[in-house]
């Protein structure tokens, strides 16, 4: 694996290329307490990397919510737009990895877990909108990560083959969407919600930051 370089790149969004895992905290949080309950760290690892309609199934099944699932996302969904502008940030080395898969060349892509709203506002939000113009999200497939399909459809826009795509991730169920779909994962664990020994079973490819990342691809 030395020497593989991919013909393209196939990023995760949400705690890989911006630091946005603690704000969904932040509106998960609210919502929970909304309705009088405590959102512990145990109850979130559930839901880490999952799309947003199959995780609020868990939270409205495991806090017995009143309101619909559609409702809880509408309402979480609303409440990220509002918080993304002003708490949303890139991830330490973003900037300098997509300059250097811009200078090679190589198509690239987002595959996220989030609603479209929610990956146009961050994507608009960094000044990415001409960079990132394959934009996929798993609320349009019939299944979220860990299944492979966003990741699958993001190779089919890019017209590159899975096993010549590169994904990059930052949480396990994330790594194995990308496996499944017979691509390289290189994980970067997002700190607020997990370490590296969680990949042990998923990828060898594990970096402590996107810096490390881009040494590795040079």
């Amino acid at each position: 694996m030395t020497n593989w370089q991919p013909e393209a790149v196939i990023f995760d969004m949400d705690g890989l290329l911006v630091d946005s895992e603690t704000v969904w905290h932040i509106a998960e949080t609210a919502l929970i307490e909304s309705w009088g309950h405590t959102y512990t760290d145990e109850v979130r690892a559930n839901i880490i990397g999952m799309r947003i309609d199959e995780f609020m199934v868990f939270l409205r099944d495991y806090y017995k919510l009143e309101w619909t699932v559609e409702q809880l996302t509408q309402q979480l969904v609303d409440d990220m737009l509002a918080l993304i502008p002003q708490k949303v940030r890139p991830q330490p080395g973003a900037a300098e990895l997509i300059d250097y898969i811009l200078e090679r060349g190589w198509p690239l892509a987002i595959a996220s877990s989030s609603p479209r709203s929610i990956i146009d506002a961050i994507v608009e939000a960094q000044g990415w909108g001409d960079i990132f113009t394959v934009r996929c999200s798993a609320e349009h497939e019939a299944k979220g990560k860990p299944a492979p399909d966003v990741y699958l459809s993001a190779a089919r826009v890019l017209g590159v083959p899975p096993a010549k795509c590169l994904a990059l991730e930052d949480s396990p169920n994330g790594a194995r969407a990308a496996v499944a779909a017979g691509m390289v994962c290189y994980a970067v664990p997002d700190q607020s919600h997990s370490i590296p020994a969680a990949f042990d079973s998923i990828t060898p490819h594990v970096f402590d930051s996107l810096h490390a990342v881009l040494d590795s691809l040079r």
